[in-house]
């Protein structure tokens, strides 16, 4: 374990992080020392209780470290969250589905995380170039006119990439990532341009992107004739609710309907619940063992969302 340092502002953000939340969050580094920074290279470690935020690459220890607890402040605010309760029956396409719609979801979570960095001046030119070294260590340059297996990364990793630079590369820098990926640079500006149509600064805009993502992702996976994600239905985005609307009947909110797809949990046929606004997953139900599913619906649909979502125990975030 190597010893370092860490700055006034991790030191902060580590306070309040553990303000917030009603274990101990600490931070302890590795040794190893790539030359280039990707978010892969810390996690997070849950142990009785108590959170450690474990940085593998020292290569940039504070923006590393600040990274991850700027993601579990994120969690420790309020942010909407996604859950994976659903299986289509095949144990390595859940897999793949589930990590790639985290990377969406990361993607979004980014633009607040990244924003916040670069308030506190967290990043620098060095942290630019050793980001721009580690998206390359991630995605081979295309071959031209070519498509092949890695597209999908490519686009992934291209959006977070103009997620950390803002949108905004120098001439350089663009010309860099242009040469290199031809097909793939202009899909991912033009998933950029939809999740930075509006402000991401609240739970309730960070879960609009989400959703939005997710669309956009479908969409371009369907020009380049490649499998879709779906996401819609597969994944569970946490509500961000008004007071008013938790008092609404579950009938005037959702749409809950019989998913091909089952329970993760219970491995029997799933209900979910679409958000009628924009047919985003936002709760799943396991269908009842021995009840006719007029008298399920009818008491599903009777229940106000409050009800409903204290009696799932399912967590949702107050606007």
């Amino acid at each position: 374990m190597t010893e370092i340092k860490l700055n006034q502002t991790l030191t902060d953000l580590l306070s309040t992080a553990n303000s917030l939340y009603p274990g101990n969050i600490n931070v302890s580094f590795g040794s190893d020392k790539a030359g280039y920074v990707r978010h892969d290279q810390a996690q997070q470690v849950l142990h009785d209780g108590d959170i450690t935020v474990q940085v593998n690459d020292v290569t940039a220890p504070n923006y590393t470290a600040s990274h991850e607890i700027l993601h579990l402040l994120l969690l420790l605010q309020g942010f909407p969250q996604v859950t994976f309760n659903l299986t289509t029956r095949d144990q390595q396409l859940d897999e793949q589905l589930m990590a790639i719609a985290m990377e969406l979801y990361d993607t979004i979570s980014h633009i607040l995380v990244v924003r916040k960095q670069r308030q506190h001046d967290l990043i620098d030119s060095q942290i630019e170039d050793w980001y721009l070294q580690g998206v390359a260590a991630t995605i081979d340059p295309e071959v031209a006119g070519q498509s092949d297996a890695m597209m999908t990364l490519r686009l992934l990793t291209l959006t977070d990439l103009l997620v950390f630079f803002e949108g905004h590369l120098t001439t350089e820098q663009e010309q860099q990532v242009v040469t290199a990926y031809p097909q793939a640079w202009p899909a991912a500006q033009k998933l950029y341009e939809v999740i930075s149509q509006k402000a991401v600064d609240t739970p309730f805009a960070m879960r609009r992107a989400v959703v939005k993502l997710f669309k956009a992702f479908d969409d371009q996976m369907t020009d380049w004739e490649l499998p879709v994600l779906h996401a819609n239905e597969f994944v569970t985005v946490q509500s961000v609710l008004s007071e008013r609307q938790e008092r609404l009947e579950v009938r005037q909110l959702f749409d809950v309907y019989h998913s091909d797809l089952l329970d993760k949990d219970k491995h029997t046929r799933a209900y979910i619940g679409l958000y009628k606004s924009d047919r985003q997953n936002a709760f799943v139900l396991p269908a009842p063992a021995q009840k006719d599913s007029d008298t399920f619906f009818k008491e599903i649909y009777g229940k106000t969302v409050k009800e409903l979502f204290q009696t799932m125990d399912v967590p949702y975030t107050l606007r």
